[in-house]
């Protein structure tokens, strides 16, 4: 009665497309509570174009559109067996900028990617990097074990974002990172913006943190992600420097 209303159409007539929907599988109604919903062909054909999606081409798309709005470096960072790895950056147009160097792999501690991707993905998929990173001393100060690890993790999961802006990495370099998930939620890419130290202004609030933020709300959205952006309502990308190419 309802969906009839709504359509603006006779009870009977709105009934026998209900029951072709059903009958294809684009639609399926509760026993329960008799309430339609989509079909299993229905779901299937959402799943295939989800497939179809270009994940790289719409992430080129979105640092572009970041770089722009920032005039900063941006940097899209993957995940692959050795870390997170840069895949493409944009460079500003600014005399002074800061380079990322295309295929770089991103330390999961000291690059504002690597973090992102420690703080979303598994830990049994980074703790054998995270150990190895703590025990050659290549960690930032402050970082002597996997408890202060995670609590650097837990602290980027909270914000929603990684900012490295002590030059840990790379001296006169700052960078800040955020995630972006797919249709299953989970952590598929980073984009990160990389700039000079004390003209970059990644402080809470600032516009280039709103610019990341949103940037990677919008590529998750347009991935087929549903969960709340990391850092909105209690709800991360790539990097580069100097040795990490400096996000």
């Amino acid at each position: 009665k309802d969906i009839a209303q709504a359509a603006e159409m006779p009870s009977s007539k709105a009934h026998r497309y209900l029951v072709s929907l059903i009958r294809s599988g684009l639609v399926e109604q509760d026993r329960l509570t008799s309430r339609y919903d989509l079909g299993p062909f229905a779901l299937n054909l959402g799943l295939v174009a989800l497939d179809r999606v270009d994940r790289i081409r719409l992430g080129l798309a979105a640092i572009s559109e970041l770089r722009d709005l920032t005039n900063e470096t941006a940097a899209l960072a993957v995940w692959n067996e050795r870390g997170p790895v840069v895949v493409r950056w944009e460079r500003p147009r600014r005399p002074i900028t800061v380079n990322v160097l295309t295929g770089t792999s991103l330390s999961l501690l000291s690059s504002a990617a690597g973090r992102v991707f420690a703080a979303w993905l598994p830990e049994q998929q980074t703790e054998a990097l995270l150990r190895a990173e703590i025990d050659s001393g290549r960690a930032p100060e402050g970082i002597a074990s996997m408890a202060d690890a995670r609590r650097l993790l837990a602290e980027v999961r909270r914000e929603g974002v990684a900012v490295m802006s002590q030059g840990y990495f790379a001296r006169g370099v700052e960078a800040a990172a955020a995630p972006v998930f797919n249709f299953k939620n989970e952590i598929t890419m980073s984009i990160a913006v990389v700039g000079v130290e004390g003209t970059l202004d990644l402080g809470p609030g600032s516009p280039a943190l709103a610019a990341l933020k949103a940037a990677c709300s919008t590529l998750s959205a347009r991935l087929g992600a549903t969960v709340t952006p990391p850092g909105e309502a209690g709800g991360g990308v790539a990097d580069a420097g100097a040795e990490d190419g400096g996000a």
